[in-house]
């Protein structure tokens, strides 16, 4: 037969062949331990969302004047494909989708692009309006979520708390970002009766001009020297309670503090756009979302080892607890496919065994893994990871390997026992000569 011949060139060249086979092994071994984990597969979200506010506009006013002039410059994007405008009074909900044959590398970069036509936009808006704001990463999995709590703590020092633990967790390997969820707003209240400023004279606009006027960052200017260059600061804007109650108010020629006429207090946002607890309590949750082909595996195990640090160093009545984690999920999946491959792998082993030999079954057993060892090499150079979508595609093949490998060397015994050789191969049958062994 003319032409290259792979199973030739293997069995003539049976070191070769060895060495490739162990190489094959090792490497399969090395990429099987150091590819990443994870419960789902990466998937690339041609996706951003894009919200304008407008204070006091109507609906078709920020379709007129605000989402058409945003949904114009996203037109020149490269890979544009649509965008999705719901607009009410006040507010703008923008969706710009890409098409969907717009390669994965490309998405950030239109996504950059998205954000400079935008921001170059942003000028010409109508005064007063609030934006673009634009979310182009709300596609992140949270990979754990930790219970914050902290029984009688203002919710203050709650969420400080939260922010060093935040800091902590994103010095573990595998951690993208860390973020705080359910965190209140804080506000300072100013209240008044309306009965009681009408006895005195004061309108409620003199309240508010008032507060404005004093609550301004003011450049002061600098004073030029024969070397450095000394800025000027003003003073006056809030810092605390105390200098809100003594702001001056002046009307009907007489000035009277604010503590005067006012009640003034700290407090949060009411109502509050949402509350979270936990087991009955008020919490703060730290939500964990993992790097792009990290090893779930490790990372559970690395934030649990934090988590365990982070427990024993705080204050009695505090505690940091594990809510929700994926890599329980993904132990789940990677030891269903081990229980799975090793049971093909024994069951093809011993069917070998007895209806074939033990060589032929040994054969039939090594092209299991060997086959399953070039996957993993090949999944380690294309960036793949082992997730629900890989492990169960390597499950649904390992029948059809297993198929595969008992009919090609049941085809190889039988062909040997019709007289071809293992060295030259052969395109009829051709019995073997009666003074010449027949080769195994």
């Amino acid at each position: 037969m003319s032409g290259f011949n792979l199973s030739a060139v293997a069995v003539r060249e049976r070191s070769v062949t060895l060495f490739l086979l162990v190489a094959i092994s090792i490497a399969g071994v090395v990429a099987f331990l150091t590819l990443g984990r994870a419960e789902d597969p990466a998937f690339t979200i041609k996706q951003m969302t894009v919200v304008t506010a407008w204070p006091g506009a109507t609906a078709k006013e920020m379709e007129e004047l605000v989402a058409e002039k945003l949904e114009k410059r996203m037109q020149e994007l490269r890979w544009y494909d649509r965008t999705e405008t719901f607009a009410r009074p006040g507010l703008a909900f923008t969706t710009v989708v890409l098409r969907d044959s717009t390669p994965p590398a490309e998405v950030p970069e239109q996504f950059y692009q998205a954000r400079k036509k935008l921001g170059d936009e942003a000028p010409n808006l109508p005064r007063g309006v609030i934006g673009p704001m634009v979310n182009d990463e709300y596609s992140d999995v949270t990979f754990a979520l930790y219970a914050l709590k902290a029984k009688g703590e203002p919710h203050r020092n709650l969420v400080r708390d939260a922010e060093v633990l935040r800091q902590r967790l994103l010095h573990v390997a595998g951690v993208k970002k860390v973020n705080i969820i359910g965190e209140q707003a804080e506000r300072i209240f100013v209240e008044f009766s309306y009965d009681r400023l009408a006895t005195l004279g004061v309108s409620p606009g003199d309240i508010f001009a008032a507060l404005n006027s004093r609550n301004v960052m003011t450049p002061g200017g600098s004073i030029e020297a024969k070397g450095p260059q000394i800025f000027l600061r003003l003073e006056g804007a809030f810092d605390d309670l105390d200098g809100i109650r003594t702001t001056p108010i002046a009307a009907q020629g007489r000035t009277l503090k604010l503590s005067d006429i006012a009640e003034v207090k700290r407090g949060y946002e009411d109502p509050a756009t949402f509350l979270i607890r936990n087991n009955g309590e008020p919490t703060l949750l730290l939500g964990v979302v993992m790097r792009e082909g990290w090893n779930g595996l490790h990372l559970g195990k690395a934030l649990g080892v934090e988590a365990a640090a982070i427990n024993a160093e705080m204050p009695l009545g505090m505690s940091l607890s594990k809510v929700t984690d994926q890599s329980v999920n993904i132990r789940g999946a990677v030891d269903e496919f081990m229980v799975k491959f090793f049971v093909a792998l024994g069951v093809v082993m011993l069917v070998s065994f007895l209806s074939m030999g033990w060589r032929v079954g040994i054969v039939v057993a090594a092209a299991v893994p060997l086959t399953l060892a070039a996957v993993f090499i090949v999944m380690a150079a294309t960036g793949k990871n082992f997730d629900r979508i890989t492990l169960g595609s390597l499950i649904l093949a390992l029948g059809l390997l297993v198929d595969d490998a008992i009919i090609a060397i049941e085809t190889m015994v039988v062909k040997m026992e019709e007289g071809a050789s293992m060295r030259r191969p052969m395109h009829g049958v051709i019995p073997p000569h009666p003074c010449s062994p027949v080769p195994w």
